[in-house]
């Protein structure tokens, strides 16, 4: 794959995760860890992206950590993700619609059968997701301090960084200033040569 196409690749998958981790927020769905995703992939484009990396990771890993950290949490997770794939089942079977329903038949189990793919897709990655994060950080209290220890350490980097360009940034406005009183030399310079 070429360097280009390569990049049209990343850039889009990088998109599609970060909008679909966006929707996830409010919607069933890992949200943080794909928008993780999406911004990793993107970071190796932007500059903005690799900016908020550190933090989002963060954010995401954090939150992982703190749904496993109580079995009802465990618990209500797991049930919230055999939700889904049994909805996904029901949307894809779609059964008739019932005498009850109150408005268009349209209405009833709209989207089919990819609703139905994309909810038991996500209950599975929710399910697995739960997993993963079980084993990493159930019992485990010192996954989270290094994950903070990380993210503390990449927060400094991050800051020196700024703080170097913004060094960088002022030298070159001294360097394109002119010394004091060069502009009165060359003034005096022009004054004479119209004289």
């Amino acid at each position: 794959m070429t360097g280009a196409a390569k990049r049209v690749v990343l850039e889009t998958l990088g998109w599609l995760l970060v909008v679909a981790g966006v929707a996830a927020l409010f919607l069933p769905g890992p949200g943080l860890l794909m928008l993780f995703a999406g911004v990793a992939l993107l970071s190796q484009q932007y500059e903005w992206a690799e900016r908020r990396l550190a933090p989002l990771k963060y954010r995401a890993l954090k939150s992982a950590a703190e749904s496993v950290d109580s079995a009802w949490r465990v618990t209500f997770s797991g049930l919230l993700s055999l939700w889904l794939v049994a909805w996904g089942v029901v949307w894809i079977v779609g059964p008739a619609v019932p005498s009850w329903w109150p408005v268009s038949d349209t209405w009833w189990l709209p989207g089919g059968l990819v609703t139905g793919i994309t909810l038991i897709g996500s209950g599975v990655l929710a399910a697995v997701l739960i997993v993963w994060s079980l084993r990493r950080f159930r019992g485990h209290p010192s996954e989270m301090a290094q994950i903070e220890a990380e993210y503390r350490e990449q927060q400094r980097r991050t800051e020196d960084k700024r703080a170097e360009r913004e060094q960088h940034r002022d030298e070159r406005r001294q360097a394109q200033r002119p010394q004091a009183g060069q502009g009165d030399v060359q003034d005096d310079v022009q004054g004479r040569r119209s004289a």
